[in-house]
């Protein structure tokens, strides 16, 4: 471990510091109450007592019994971890203890002062946390008493070499800036409610003196075991060299619209109107590359696992025998229990620590219901498939557009430029039935064929037919054909 770094406990946060706190200084946490201040602080605490440091928390407001309701709550042993309560007891309730000369804040902030350095001086602690700020912003009474406290207190424990974080819950009037100032850095948290679901949790470096660390915001969760961070991912960042070939979906005809497979490091946008087959094509690509030893990951929104698995074996893919073999991860993803960040750890994991070569995202509309407004999805996406293709994966994402047939069918958002590749279904209506087509219209590398042809769904398997010559109209969003019932499905797969 860097001698000049701390480590906190919380492995994204210590990413996103590149390696931990700059040692012996003062730190602000801060965030409104329900943000995890208390949580970090004591994950803090109990990193430096697995290192066999001596630790210390300086509570003002809450009491020790209230923060070992904390940690029982997170499973966890504050055994190595010193906690140093000062609150009013019911004592000073009783009238003999009532102030009359001085103002209580004269007395009561000279003894909290007194009592806290006495019992560090006893302790020596090499970490130490103060919950909470405002506890100290009363007793001072000024801002110009209140700053020169936090200074002293600074220069204190600088001189002896320890870390301090000094939570704040910033129900202050206005907002201290001047506690910015003095700080060594400031980790500001947020809770952005969502209309339905869980709070999405956030938080961002706003300062940190002299060091680099990862900017911008980063989601996290509160789950029991302490805080997990989730450090935004930047693609550039991770340069393997890109992996070359094709990967095929195991239906010739389907690959020779591709002029052999979707290539390797490219994303692809399944692109058409429910029920047109868009899924059911893109797990036939994951299974067929878990049956070729290609570890294949499918993360689904819109349907359950059990219904994914149960409909696919309907067309021929037993999907159970992969996912036992470790060939195959099938993912169920509650959009309303997720936030944009760690659904985003999960897909780099897979190729990370699994290896995955394909990666499903069905359907990109439930990922965008986990984003508090689709601003930033295009920006977050991007991300997210740069870095996939950097890493050689095929990528295939699917997306249902609002509608069935007409040029009215519109898409919740257009990620079209983002995709290397496009593969457009649509229906279509031929002797007075309903039919599928699919069609590739874009494919940024190398070439493709410029065909239409029927997708059909038939005794237990998926079938793809060959060009359909008198077929026209795919553009418009009404294809038509034109020719005759016996040249329709000529051959399928």
């Amino acid at each position: 471990m860097d001698e000049y770094r701390v480590r906190t406990g919380i492995g994204g946060l210590d990413n996103i510091l590149t390696g931990g706190l700059p040692n012996g200084h003062l730190f602000v946490v801060e965030g409104e109450p329900g943000t995890g201040k208390t949580t970090l602080g004591l994950q803090y605490l109990m990193e430096g007592a697995s290192r066999e440091e001596k630790v210390m928390y300086v509570t003002l407001s809450e009491s020790k019994l209230e923060l070992e309701g904390v940690a029982r709550s997170h499973k966890w042993s504050l055994e190595g971890v010193a906690l140093f309560e000062f609150t009013p007891t019911e004592d000073s309730l009783r009238p003999e203890d009532q102030y009359s000369v001085f103002h209580p804040s004269e007395l009561e902030f000279q003894d909290t002062t007194q009592s806290i350095l006495s019992e560090v001086e006893r302790i020596n602690p090499t970490r130490i946390v103060f919950d909470s700020l405002n506890e100290i912003r009363l007793l001072a009474r000024d801002s110009l008493r209140y700053r020169r406290q936090i200074l002293a207190l600074k220069h204190y424990f600088s001189n002896r070499g320890c870390t301090v974080l000094l939570l704040d819950d910033k129900t202050a009037e206005g907002h201290d800036m001047q506690l910015h100032s003095i700080a060594h850095g400031v980790i500001s948290l947020e809770r952005l409610p969502r209309e339905y679901g869980i709070e999405r949790r956030r938080l961002r470096i706003s300062k940190l003196r002299g060091s680099p660390f990862r900017e911008g915001y980063h989601d996290y969760r509160i789950a029991t075991g302490g805080m997990v961070v989730y450090p935004r991912l930047v693609a550039h960042e991770h340069r393997p060299p890109n992996e070359h070939g094709v990967c095929k979906s195991g239906l010739p005809a389907l690959d020779a619209l591709w002029d052999g497979g979707i290539p390797h490091g490219s994303s692809t946008l399944f692109l058409g109107p429910a029920g047109s087959g868009k899924s059911s094509i893109a797990v036939q690509y994951a299974a067929e590359a878990a049956t070729r030893n290609e570890f294949a990951a499918v993360f689904t929104f819109d349907e359950t696992r059990e219904t994914l698995m149960v409909r696919s074996a309907g067309l021929g893919l037993n999907l159970a025998p992969l996912i036992e073999q470790g060939k195959l991860r099938l993912d169920q993803i509650d959009p309303a229990e997720l936030s944009p960040g760690e659904f985003v750890e999960s897909v780099r994991r897979s190729v990370t620590e699994q290896q995955a070569r394909v990666v499903v995202i069905d359907s990109l509309n439930g990922f965008l219901s986990s984003m508090p407004g689709d601003r930033f999805l295009g920006i977050q996406m991007h991300e997210l498939l740069t870095y996939l293709n950097q890493q050689g994966v095929v990528t295939i994402l699917v997306m249902a557009q609002a509608g069935l047939l007409g040029a009215t069918m519109t898409s919740p958002i257009d990620l079209s430029y983002l995709a290397d590749n496009v593969l457009l279904t649509r229906y279509f209506e031929s002797l007075g039935r309903v039919r599928k087509a699919l069609s590739v219209v874009k494919k940024r590398s190398g070439k493709h064929e410029e065909t239409i042809r029927e997708l059909r769904f038939v005794d237990g398997k998926i079938q793809v037919g060959e060009p359909l010559a008198d077929f026209q109209g795919v553009m418009t969003g009404v294809p038509k054909f034109l020719g005759s019932e016996e040249s329709l499905f000529q051959k399928a797969d």
